[in-house]
């Protein structure tokens, strides 16, 4: 990769440029892991910051989170007996079964994926 550069008054610039990047905008995850490297692996920050990596670091560890979520929910559902019918049975308890479910979910997935 060669590096170009404008004239600027007296200066030469380069021309910097972003490659190609995805589509995707960030979301809760992404953001979280974005904060979690600034102020704790600044290092590392830097350098996905400087090789054009940290935006496809941050959706790929947006999406792995999403997925891992929502598999965890599934199978916590599943060995708790949470499924339609108790959902058609009883609504409050099917929402609050799996909003703690959910949470629990979201807990283990920011352990292992955002903050480690």
């Amino acid at each position: 990769m060669s590096i170009t550069y404008h004239q600027s008054g007296d200066y030469l610039l380069p021309d910097l440029t972003l490659g190609d990047q995805p589509a995707a905008p960030l979301t809760k995850y992404g953001r979280m892991r974005m904060r979690f490297l600034q102020e704790n692996k600044p290092g590392l920050y830097s350098h996905l910051i400087l090789s054009g990596k940290l935006y496809w670091h941050l959706v790929e560890t947006q999406e792995a989170a999403q997925v891992r979520i929502d598999r965890i929910v599934a199978e916590m559902a599943k060995s708790a007996g949470i499924d339609e019918e108790l959902k058609t049975r009883d609504q409050m308890a099917w929402v609050g079964a799996m909003n703690a479910i959910r949470q629990q979910a979201e807990e283990i997935v920011l352990e292992e994926l955002i903050y480690g």
